[in-house]
């Protein structure tokens, strides 16, 4: 028997996208958040790099640049504009609500550099920033009266009714049917690493959303844009690949092949280095290449990239004495649900953030650090946007009952 419940906003998605969009939202909406697996478990926890921001006004030009370039200049300009104008605001906020970025001694934050960036504006909390940032989140959010939170659901469909997105429909992990209705339903479903044979995301995360969307006919954009990561850990153990994040590369670390030579500059765009690596695995007939840490500081390593060390550690290397293989591997998604600079989708009272949806901030290829970013600058809009075209419902209603 099917089970119908009722709310003023569903989520489908407990990542960064779909969090803030909950702590976005008034206070006196009822809210329902779905997670596909546990509370705990999706690819905004895995983010490693950390979270772009504009450093000062003399920085638009060139954070601009460097995002519009690594995105071949496909990128949406309104997006990207929006997305870097807002960057400091939500900086500010995550501080207050307690995320640990890293800091100087001075007290002022700490900036890292990633490839394709012309300095550093990368703020991180050791190499677990987006742990950090999703758990600071997570935590806020399960201190909400008006925030239900459902694990082991998933979203099957969603109901429509006269071309409106009315809910959707899901099932528990006992396999019991639920309709869940909503005067705004919100998609933050993530990617879609797990239709991949070796990707970093978790394998549960199979692009559910714009399957739907296509079944309804709901605007999807750029689906061959399919990002792969350069750097991550070889192994030929089954599972998720092991991301080693940019930011080592911003250290110092430096990619070599078979014969110890660097064969390619490691902060261009994450396309090139991964071709550059494809070409030299091909070269050598060999099925990695290697990263080494040899330039960067041992103070380094062991504080700015504690996790990965010790999880090189437990595969047999050692980060201060050896080079660690490395291959490319799916890493992220930049097309999706296409949406507007409010996360609206083509269908009245349905909104996709985070990696489920395509603004246009990232172009043909993402610019490292800035999908945390970007997941939560629209994610805030989609609030914002659901409660405005709310209000002028309201208003047009008691005007038209006087």
């Amino acid at each position: 028997m099917t089970r119908e419940l009722y709310y003023d906003v569903v989520i489908a998605g407990c990542g960064v996208a779909g969090l803030y969009t909950a702590l976005s939202l008034p206070r006196d909406k009822k809210i329902l958040m779905l997670s596909k697996e546990d509370l705990a478990s999706c690819d905004s926890m895995l983010a490693q790099g950390g979270i772009c921001v504009l450093r000062d006004e003399c920085d638009f030009d060139a954070y601009f640049e460097d995002t519009m370039r690594a995105g071949h200049y496909e990128n949406r300009v309104e997006s990207v504009e929006i997305m870097i104008n807002a960057s400091r605001g939500i900086i500010d906020h995550l501080l207050e609500l307690g995320v640990r970025f890293d800091k100087n001694e001075d007290g002022s934050l700490a900036y890292t550099r990633e490839g394709a960036h012309s300095k550093p504006r990368i703020c991180f909390h050791k190499d677990i920033t987006g742990e950090e940032i999703t758990t600071t989140l997570l935590s806020h959010v399960q201190k909400l009266d008006n925030v239900t939170l459902m694990a082991y659901t998933t979203m099957t469909d969603i109901i429509v009714e006269n071309d409106t997105c009315v809910g959707i429909k899901a099932v528990t992990r006992e396999g019991s049917p639920l309709e869940l209705y909503a005067l705004d339903t919100v998609m933050a479903t993530g990617g879609i690493g797990g239709l991949y044979r070796h990707s970093t995301n978790f394998s549960f995360l199979t692009g559910d959303a714009c399957r739907i969307a296509k079944e309804h006919d709901i605007a999807l954009e750029h689906m061959d844009y399919v990002q792969i990561h350069p750097t991550c850990l070889y192994s030929t153990k089954p599972g998720r690949s092991f991301l080693i994040s940019e930011s080592a590369r911003g250290e110092g670390a430096i990619i070599l092949n078979h014969k110890g030579e660097r064969f390619v500059e490691e902060l261009l765009p994450r396309d090139v280095v991964t071709e550059a690596i494809l070409k030299e695995m091909e070269k050598e007939g060999t099925a990695y290449e290697f990263l080494s840490f040899e330039n960067v500081p041992e103070n380094i390593v062991k504080e700015h990239f504690p996790n990965i060390y010790n999880r090189c550690l437990e595969e047999g290397f050692d980060l201060l004495k050896e080079p660690v293989p490395i291959v490319p591997a799916q890493h992220y998604f930049m097309g999706g649900v296409r949406v507007d600079s409010d996360s609206q989708t083509s269908m009245a009272h349905l909104y996709a953030v985070g990696e489920t949806s395509c603004n246009g901030v990232h172009g043909k290829n993402r610019l490292a650090s800035n999908s945390l970013l970007e997941s939560l600058v629209f994610a805030k809009r989609a609030a914002e946007k659901i409660m405005k075209v709310r209000k002028n419902y309201e208003s047009n209603y008691n005007a038209a009952c006087r």
